[in-house]
């Protein structure tokens, strides 16, 4: 059994509304029904999603796709970042490069990297506890899942483990006993060529 960690894709980037609150734009959709459409996770029994907008805007139509129930788990979320909202495109980037660069340390009050780590390797290890029956797949975000991919791989917490392609809409697997990686980020389209 493979397990599937999905980034959102492309979201409706508004400052007046909470990062948490962001949906899909238009593009975003579409990655995900071109996901859908693909068949590739016809395997996959088990949907878990975090609870931002987002990633529910993923997560719910795939679900919806394969037949299966979505279990929303509000741990998985993104790195706490309501201590600054929403940043600018390139002080975003640079406060997210901090972030790993110092993962001991609140950068500009942002949740640090080793607790936003901590978080989602528990709560994907409480995931795979129960009976899964088949492939799983979560839905979530790009900076825990640099985090999550970091602890699965024995890597140290890098941004240079982060997802590739610009706007999210990445995923990597993992074997569900070993929990060793099968590759690193690759795209939707790649996943689905």
């Amino acid at each position: 059994m493979i397990v599937r960690y999905l980034t959102h894709p492309q979201v409706m980037i508004d400052p007046d509304v909470p990062v948490m609150k962001w949906g899909l734009n238009a593009l975003g959709a579409s990655r995900v029904t071109r996901l859908i459409k693909s068949d590739r996770l016809s395997g996959t029994t088990y949907v878990v999603s975090s609870g931002e907008q987002k990633a529910l805007d993923t997560a719910r139509p795939i679900a919806a796709a394969i037949g299966c129930e979505l279990d929303v788990r509000a741990r998985t979320h993104e790195n706490d970042r309501s201590a600054t909202g929403y940043l600018p495109g390139p002080e975003f980037e640079a406060t997210a490069d901090a972030f790993f660069a110092e993962p001991d340390v609140s950068v500009r009050g942002w949740e640090k990297a080793v607790d936003a780590q901590s978080r989602i390797v528990g709560e994907v290890e409480e995931v795979l506890a129960g009976p899964v029956g088949g492939d799983v797949l979560i839905v979530g975000h790009g900076a825990v899942g640099t985090l999550l991919y970091c602890h699965l791989a024995g890597l140290p917490i890098s941004r240079q483990y982060d997802q590739t392609g610009g706007g999210g809409g990445c995923l990597f697997s993992f074997d569900i006993n070993t929990r060793v990686p099968h590759s690193h980020w690759q795209t939707i389209e790649e996943f689905i060529a």
